[in-house]
């Protein structure tokens, strides 16, 4: 089913738009999930929790992508609840390394009263990703979007871990310099 159509039957209210919300785009958000909290049990939850919130935000939003508006609402539950199993057991993992990974080329995080700089620095982000040859913004992407182990980017793009490794590498430098080109402090 296309995704106006899904939409419409959010609009309508008829439960099968979630039926058919999770038969087209289920598995690309629990691997989401999962890619985030490799835990089967948590990465189902967050996926039924978009399901809900797809489902009370529709209408009045309308939305013109709708994976991508799916994949953002997974990945910010997935995001929250990492941070509070985090917060229970205060050990390290795979996504604190991932997240550290950015530490020296993206600006901490700010308070409330800051959204707008923060959302000034996410436009640098995507006007900079925009500017990458395809290979180097799919790598970045899986990397840190999509949360996929090093591996897993590498046997996808057919290539070494040290080549994605040096890809990442090269990327982050180069958006650490752009973003302090555009005046962003780090």
């Amino acid at each position: 089913m296309e995704d106006g159509a899904i939409i419409d039957l959010y609009w309508s209210r008829d439960q099968r738009a979630v039926e058919e919300t999770a038969g087209k785009y289920g598995s690309f958000l629990f691997s989401l999930a999962w890619n985030i909290l490799k835990s089967r049990s948590d990465a189902e939850e967050c996926v039924n929790d978009t399901y809900l919130r797809t489902w009370n935000a529709i209408p009045p939003a309308r939305p013109t992508a709708l994976q991508a508006w799916l994949g953002r609402i997974t990945r910010n539950l997935s995001l929250d609840r990492w941070k509070q199993s985090r917060t229970k057991k205060r050990g390290g993992n795979e996504m604190e390394l991932l997240l550290g990974e950015l530490d020296e080329c993206v600006p901490s995080p700010h308070g409330m009263e800051e959204q707008l700089e923060d959302r000034e620095i996410a436009a640098l982000v995507s006007a900079f990703l925009r500017t990458l040859p395809a290979e180097n913004r799919i790598v970045f992407l899986r990397r840190y979007w999509y949360g996929q182990d090093l591996a897993d980017i590498a046997a996808e793009r057919r290539c070494s871990v040290g080549k994605v490794k040096s890809s990442l590498f090269r990327t982050r430098r180069a958006l650490r310099a752009y973003l302090e080109q555009e005046g962003v402090l780090l």
